[in-house]
C-alpha cells in the first residue's frame, strides 16, 4: 500500500485536521499522481458538514486534482512519467450501462465511484480525495492537462469547468445568443468565461452593483442587477438561454420570465430549498427548466483542450492547506474571487503520529 498525507474530518462537526492514511498499489491500468494543486469546491463543505446526508467519515475532501504523474501501470498507454494529469469528480463508474456506454459516466446507472465520499466500485473500499500528496487513479478516470495554462488556475477546472462548460454545450450554445449567468461566484465566473468564448452576448445577472466591473473583466458584455425592477424588466422576454449558479435561495420564476420563446434555463446551483415554479412562467412562451451535472470523462477532456486553446483558467486564490478550515468560513461569506486552490507543497511531508492520527483513523 502507499502511504498518503491529507487533511481529513473525523466527523460532521469537526475541523479538518492533518490525516494519515493508505492507497493501493498502482495497478496495471493505474497512473500515481504527485498532487501540486487541488482547488476547493462549495461542495466540499456541504459534504465535510453533511449537510447533503450519508457523508462518510473520515472524509478527506477534493475533487479538483492536478499534478504530475510519477508512476504508471504496464497497461498504460495514455500517461507517461512526468506527464500533468488531472482528476475530477469521479474516479470510478460501472462502465457498462447505458449512460456509461455514451461517456456520460457522471449519470451512471449503477452509481459512479466519486472522488470522495463514496465508494470504489468494489462497493466496500471508501474514496479519498485531493485535500493529500498522492491519488492513484485508473487511466480511464485520469485527465490531460494541457502544458500552455498555469497549473493552479486549471485545478478548478476539474468542477466548476466542467459544470458550466457542459450545459452550454449540450444546449448547442453558439455565436450570435443572448446568454445570462445568474450569479457570479466560482460556479459563474467560468461560465462567463466560457459563454463569451462560445461567442455569445454574454450578460451577468447578480444581486449586487458591486460586481459589475468583475463581470467585465471577465468577459461580460451587460449587467443586470436582479434587485433593480426595472432592469430586469427592460430585458424581459430577451434572452436565448439562462444558466443559473446560484446556490441561495432566490425565485427563478424572475428569471424565467427573461427567457424568450422556445429560451432555456438550466439549474447547475443547488439551493437548499427546492424553488417552486410557476407553470405560467414555463407555458406562455414554451420555455424549458433544465438542470445540469458536471460531465463525462471526454467531455472534461473536451473541456480542457478547449481551454488550452483559449487560454481559458479559473481566476484563484492561493492558500496553504493549514488555513483550509479559515478558508471554508470564507467561502460561505462570499469572501473568495472566484476560488480558493491549496498548494500541496505546504502539506507536511512526515506521517502523522500519536494519538491525533489514531483519532481520527478511528472516529
Amino acid at each position: 500500500m502507499i502511504e498518503v498525507q491529507g487533511y481529513a474530518a473525523k466527523n460532521e462537526t469537526s475541523s479538518l485536521a492533518p490525516f494519515s492514511f493508505t492507497r493501493r498499489e498502482v495497478g496495471d491500468q493505474d497512473v500515481l499522481i504527485d498532487i501540486a494543486y487541488c482547488g476547493v469546491c462549495h461542495s466540499d463543505i456541504h459534504q465535510v458538514r453533511d449537510e447533503w446526508g450519508g457523508s462518510l467519515f473520515p472524509m478527506v475532501p477534493g475533487h479538483e486534482i492536478v499534478g504530475r504523474v510519477v508512476q504508471v501501470g504496464k497497461n498504460v498507454r495514455r500517461f507517461k512519467v512526468g506527464d500533468l494529469a488531472g482528476v475530477g469528480c469521479m474516479v470510478d463508474s460501472c462502465r457498462t450501462c447505458s449512460a456509461c456506454s455514451q461517456g456520460l459516466e457522471q449519470f451512471c446507472e449503477k452509481g459512479n465511484s466519486p472522488t470522495y465520499n463514496g465508494l470504489e466500485q468494489d462497493g466496500t473500499t471508501p474514496t479519498y480525495g485531493g485535500y493529500s500528496n498522492k491519488i492513484v487513479v485508473d487511466e480511464a478516470f485520469t485527465l490531460k492537462i494541457p502544458d500552455n495554462l498555469d497549473l493552479a488556475a486549471t485545478a478548478p477546472l476539474l468542477c466548476a469547468g466542467i459544470t458550466t462548460y457542459s450545459p452550454l454545450r449540450h444546449w448547442n450554445i453558439r455565436k450570435g445568443q443572448k446568454v445570462g449567468i445568474v450569479g457570479l461566484g466560482g460556479l459563474g465566473h467560468m461560465g462567463v468565461k466560457f459563454a463569451k468564448a462560445f461567442g455569445t452576448h454574454t450578460v451577468v445577472i447578480t444581486t449586487s452593483l458591486k460586481k459589475k466591473e468583475d463581470a467585465l473583466r471577465l468577459g461580460a458584455q451587460e449587467v443586470i442587477v436582479s434587485r433593480d425592477s426595472a432592469d430586469m424588466e427592460a430585458h424581459a422576454a430577451s434572452f436565448d438561454f439562462l444558466l443559473d449558479t446560484v446556490s441561495a435561495p432566490h425565485d427563478i420564476n424572475e428569471y424565467l420570465n427573461l427567457l424568450k420563446l422556445d429560451g432555456t434555463m438550466v439549474l447547475v446551483g443547488v439551493p437548499e430549498t427546492p424553488p417552486p415554479v410557476e407553470a405560467f412562467s414555463l407555458i406562455m412562451k414554451r420555455r424549458t427548466l433544465g438542470g445540469s451535472l458536471i460531465g463525462g470523462i471526454q467531455e472534461t477532456q473536451e473541456m480542457l483542450d478547449f481551454c488550452g486553446q483559449h487560454g481559458i483558467v479559473s481566476d484563484v486564490e492561493m492558500i496553504p492547506i493549514h488555513d483550509i478550515n479559515q478558508a471554508y468560513e470564507r467561502m460561505i461569506q462570499g469572501d473568495v474571487r472566484y476560488r480558493f486552490v491549496i498548494d500541496m507543497k505546504t502539506l507536511p511531508a512526515q506521517p502523522l503520529v500519536g494519538h491525533a492520527a489514531h483519532e481520527l483513523k478511528s472516529g
